[in-house]
């Protein structure tokens, strides 16, 4: 195993609501109930919650919105209420309540879970834009994300003044529009947002639902076609599509897309039940009709389309138990009104966008057009690079800066951690296909030495993807050419096979290790085959250790050993993205005044020494 990732083995336990207990307070004459709105990270919320209490004896709604702690306290008497909180972009909560004295304050947390059928939503943007553009961005989101639309708009407004060329701010601001329901400012903004990025997919998708609910289902069709094209995972553009071919009476497409979007939404998608059972019922498939509306029942009980769907289901049933009398009676819920119902309750919300850079399949860089990419001769040459560099370095020296970053919502570092070392590295092949790769850094041996307690050894290895001895674990695939700052380069995609070892990359926590499967984008010179950039992401998340996702951008330079005579490309620099245990985490390495050693190596430099009570963190492959 080489390029590893090791984390302590703590696993964040899950937020639960706590008992109603007493205050400390010494004030007899306040009472009533102080409610602490938590949201999944188990931090305060980041938003504005609107909290109400019902009381159950005498009917009467009280309510309050939380302040700048995230908390709204209510005065209550005694009692049995229901408490319901909301926010945007969440799901409302809602708990029981009994207040037994009316002059003591009671306190309760109240945890929220973020709505997995919002729009996505980020402050950050790809594009470089003057830093007043970003701050009125950011403030826009800060305000939408407590519902204060007026407020939204006129930052973001303010922010598009600023920048008029930015697409993810011309998105919320169509998004805005959309929520203060005015249509036709939306749809400008949006169809501007992607014009100027054609790979906004939400843009596209909330596109899309306008043209839906202006019944132009062939123009929404096309746009939700050209949403899915960009991101086939995005499971909101599914089921959409498959609401407006139900529209058009194309049953069968209907059935395919909201199939797609019950599987790619992972439980979010469950709204998709009600147009599958349509589809299927109107293809006749009656049985298959009726098992979609129980489960849309079963594990949507407190949507409002639940009523509707029973009715649905009830009708059905009955029409195949008796199609002779059911045939003589009117249906009670037709098609085009469950659509209609189903596209009004599935309104956008919001929630946090999936972060830092887009994945090597979000964005595909341009290529040269007609020109064929030799293939064989690309990943042959980078394989003969990589093996020189295995049989020529021995060991080489470097000193390391290394930034960690705990970033909030917004991508503001929370925390912040710089640290420089001496760092030493060892690439081996002791035999075919078994390589030995060490690493040490002065005296940091333990994950306890790391910011988060997160080590990151064995960058070198990565390149190791395309040595002749380990490149058939992967597809390997040569998309064309290219440049990569200014210099010809041929771009090569590549995927682990899932029937070869997963030997480039894994985490250990707890002493276990959690091979991963990578996929990503090589930048190969086109003159020489050196590899110049790599890019990779996770082939899927790792729920089992808590990782959603990883991205990560190693840039490679040439060293020149003057006393070896031997130029040999190194990492230069390394960014590592990575959601992990409900955190997001940015780590960038950078090497500088690089020194190499081989076994007869003629030039000493002073080594660090590493712990005598670990001994040097030295990463090697498990034989295999």
């Amino acid at each position: 195993m080489l390029f590893v990732l090791l984390a302590a083995g703590a696993v964040a336990q899950n937020v639960e609501v706590t008992p109603v207990v007493p205050s400390t307070t010494t004030d007899s004459n306040i009472g009533g109930l102080q409610v602490a709105v938590i949201g999944e990270n188990r931090a305060p919320l980041d938003r504005q919650a609107v909290v109400r209490a019902y009381d159950k004896a005498t009917q009467n709604v009280v309510w309050q919105t939380t302040d700048r702690t995230a908390e709204a306290t209510l005065d209550l008497g005694a009692g049995d209420y229901q408490i319901e909180v909301s926010a945007v972009g969440y799901l409302t909560s809602s708990l029981e309540v009994k207040i037994p004295d009316a002059h003591t304050l009671y306190r309760v947390h109240v945890a929220m879970k973020k709505d997995p059928s919002a729009i996505e939503l980020s402050a950050s943007s790809r594009q470089e834009m003057p830093a007043k553009a970003r701050k009125e961005m950011s403030e826009g989101v800060a305000a939408l994300k407590s519902g204060k639309l007026k407020q939204a708009r006129k930052h973001l407004d303010a922010a598009d003044e600023l920048f008029p060329y930015n697409s993810d701010v011309k998105f919320l601001l169509g998004y805005t529009c959309f929520q203060q329901e005015d249509f036709k400012q939306a749809e400008s903004y949006l169809a501007d947002a992607s014009t100027l990025d054609a790979h906004n997919v939400q843009a596209l998708t909330l596109l899309g639902r306008l043209q839906i609910q202006r019944k132009d289902y062939a123009a929404a069709g096309k746009m939700l076609e050209q949403a899915i094209a960009v991101d086939p995972e995005y499971w909101t553009a599914h089921s959409l599509l498959a609401e407006t071919y139900l529209k058009q009476q194309e049953y069968e497409k209907a059935r395919e897309q909201a199939q797609l979007a019950i599987d790619k939404g992972k439980g979010a998608g469950d709204s998709a039940r009600i147009v599958l059972g349509e589809a299927l019922e109107n293809l006749g498939r009656d049985q298959e009709a009726l098992r979609a509306y129980k489960r849309f029942v079963q594990d949507s009980p407190s949507s409002p389309m639940v009523e509707q769907v029973r009715t649905m289901y009830n009708e059905l049933a009955q029409r195949v138990s008796d199609p002779v009398t059911y045939s003589e009676s009117p249906k009670a819920v037709s098609s085009s009104q469950v659509a209609d119902a189903l596209l009004a309750t599935s309104a956008p919300g919001l929630s946090v966008k999936s972060w830092g850079p887009p994945s090597i399949d979000d964005v595909k860089p341009s290529v040269a057009a007609g020109v064929t990419c030799p293939s064989d001769q690309v990943i042959d040459g980078a394989g003969e690079r990589i093996k020189q560099l295995v049989d020529d370095v021995g060991r080489f020296n470097a000193i390391e800066d290394l930034l960690h970053e705990d970033l909030d919502e917004l991508d503001h570092p929370i925390t912040r951690t710089v640290l420089k070392f001496n760092y030493v590295a060892s690439i081996s092949e002791p035999r075919p296909g078994f390589f030995d790769v060490g690493e040490f850094r002065d005296q940091r041996s333990g994950t306890d030495d790391f910011p988060d307690q997160i080590a990151t050894r064995g960058l070198p290895a990565l390149a190791l993807i395309f040595h002749p001895d380990e490149r058939d674990d992967f597809q390997m695939d040569c998309e064309g050419l290219g440049d990569w700052h200014g210099q010809a380069t041929w771009l090569v995609r590549f995927q682990q096979r899932d029937n070869r070892p997963h030997r480039i990359q894994d985490y250990k926590i707890g002493g276990r290790s959690y091979p991963v499967s990578l996929k990503g984008r090589a930048w190969i010179s086109a003159d020489t085959f050196h590899l110049l950039h790599l890019e990779s992401d996770l082939v899927r998340p790792m729920p089992e250790i808590q990782l959603l996702s990883e991205h990560m951008d190693v840039d490679y330079a040439p060293q020149l050993f003057q006393k070896k005579s031997v130029e040999l490309w190194l990492p230069k620099s390394a960014e590592i993205y990575f959601d992990f245990r409900r955190h997001h985490y940015l780590r960038r390495h950078s090497f500088d005044h690089f020194m190499l050693f081989s076994v007869d190596s003629q030039e000493k430099r002073g080594e660090p020494r590493a712990s005598k009570q670990d001994g040097p963190p030295v990463v090697s492959p498990e034989s295999r």
